[in-house]
């Protein structure tokens, strides 16, 4: 029997959305809004890390938000979402955006890193299940996610 804080691979908790860009998610220029991508990256990146927790998961930080392509109307955008790392109760969330046309190859468009805290029925947070890190791409995003989780502690204790 599995018990309810054993570690988890990332693999069980990966998501994967698919939208797309149609004229309400765009602005005169026929772009979509900033705020629609970072609304579909929280959405993916809280399903993420509550399926690793196996409960409610709320945005702590948004750390870094990379929007290297424009991403327009009729576009069709994938998102996936993945932990990096876990502390007691908090989860890095890793969320890579890439936009495409039904003909064309993927373009990578956006990188976000986003914090969760887990929370229990009364809103207070509750440990995390570790996480498995058995190959070189889990363990060089962890190491990564390292150093991002101390420069947001630094920046926590100068605030």
């Amino acid at each position: 029997m599995m018990s309810e804080y054993q570690a988890r691979h990332p693999n069980e908790s990966t998501v994967q959305m698919t939208e797309l860009i149609l004229p309400q998610h765009t602005n005169a220029l026929g772009t979509c809004f900033g705020g629609q991508i970072l609304s579909w990256i929280d959405i993916a990146a809280g399903i993420c890390a509550g399926r690793h927790a196996r409960c409610t998961a709320v945005t702590v930080a948004f750390d870094d938000v990379h929007f290297v392509t424009p991403i327009r109307l009729g576009d069709v955008v994938t998102i996936c979402a993945r932990i990096t790392l876990v502390g007691r109760s908090s989860m890095e969330v890793w969320v890579d955006v890439q936009r495409g046309r039904y003909d064309g190859m993927p373009e990578h468009a956006n990188t976000a890193y986003v914090t969760f805290v887990a929370v229990d029925a009364e809103r207070k947070p509750r440990e995390v299940p570790g996480l498995i890190l058995d190959n070189d791409a889990d363990r060089q995003r962890h190491a990564e996610a390292m150093e991002r989780r101390a420069i947001r502690l630094a920046r926590a204790n100068h605030a």
